[in-house]
């Protein structure tokens, strides 16, 4: 593949006058021998008008941009964290919040998350870069709507709306309300059960060994029947058949279920966000019936000792121990 060479001040000049006269960013990038995309990209990142773009100004942003990653690059000490953070598979946001925080008094042991994303995209190609890469977060995609037979929703019976719940429910207030999803594996064959607690983040993921609607109904239930009894009070669910047992449920648990309109992802948004940080581990094609109980409980883990913003940078697993606290944020 062909290295990529940056611009030069002489070509940043061409681009200019060309600019001024009101050529078209794919006829100078023809002149110069370079790709419209990098033409179109040192217009946008000069943040200048057409009428306005200098080469003396791009290329000062582009040195800056540049030298950017220097401090990664030059502080070990703060390397090997952001390597071992991005390895857990925090987001260079959180990475950046969570050393103002543990580095309080120690400017060497500051970089921003733009800093973060230039440093990895400058390492040399290699082991380190792809796995460093891999850890980073990809955009979820929005669901694809489901084709074959249809849903036939409604069919739960003696479901109480999520417009009934208590107002302490949607403002936060008091921990104890849980959000409840399946991730469903390989082929829809397999799934792996989701609870994300909505005051502190907290995440249980629940091994199934089917997703029928007993299995579902038992295995929840022994995830919540370990926590204290103040910290489970309702469970948000939508209308998947596997939730049909809900009355059993809510009579063993005491924990009554509420469910989500139909097609209303956001009213469970708690849930919907952790699910696409649950499949940087499990990612689409998973066949749960081959993962062990042992590496999900150790991405449970992971996930409950990951910095939230929502938490003001605490960990789930923070702000579950010292809820005082966490309700104050």
């Amino acid at each position: 593949m062909k290295q990529y060479i940056r611009l030069s001040l002489a070509e940043r000049e061409e681009i200019s006058r060309e600019l001024a006269a009101g050529g078209r960013l794919r006829v100078i990038a023809r002149q110069l021998g370079r790709a419209p995309s990098t033409v179109g990209r040192e217009w946008r990142r000069a943040e200048r008008t057409r009428s306005t773009y200098r080469a003396t100004r791009g290329q000062h942003v582009a040195r800056r941009s540049a030298q950017r990653p220097r401090k990664l690059l030059t502080h070990p000490h703060l390397q090997a964290y952001v390597h071992a953070q991005l390895t857990q598979r925090w987001s260079p946001e959180q990475i950046a919040r969570r050393l103002k925080a543990e580095y309080p008094d120690d400017p060497t042991m500051r970089v921003s998350h733009e800093t973060i994303y230039t440093y990895l995209y400058v390492l040399p190609r290699g082991a380190l870069k792809r796995e460093l890469l891999r850890a980073i977060r990809h955009r979820r995609k929005h669901r694809r709507v489901r084709r074959g037979s249809p849903e036939r929703r409604g069919t739960i019976p003696a479901m109480l709306s999520i417009a009934e719940r208590p107002a302490e429910v949607a403002d936060r207030t008091v921990p104890g309300h849980w959000e409840g999803d399946l991730i469903v594996g390989r082929r829809n064959a397999s799934a792996l059960g989701t609870l994300v607690e909505r005051t502190t983040r907290t995440t249980l993921l629940v091994p199934l060994r089917a997703k029928d609607a007993t299995s579902v109904r038992q295995a929840f239930a022994w995830e919540m029947r370990t926590l204290p009894q103040q910290m489970v009070r309702s469970l948000t669910y939508d209308q998947g058949k596997e939730m049909a047992e809900h009355a059993l449920f809510t009579h063993e648990t005491r924990i009554q279920v509420y469910f989500a309109h139909p097609h209303s992802p956001w009213e469970r948004g708690t849930n919907e966000n952790t699910n696409g940080l649950i499949r940087q581990f499990f990612p689409k094609g998973t066949d749960f019936s081959r993962v062990s109980r042992r590496q999900i409980k150790h991405v449970q883990t992971l996930l409950n000792a990951r910095p939230r913003k929502g938490l003001n940078w605490r960990t789930p697993s923070e702000a579950f121990h010292n809820v005082p606290v966490a309700l104050g944020t």
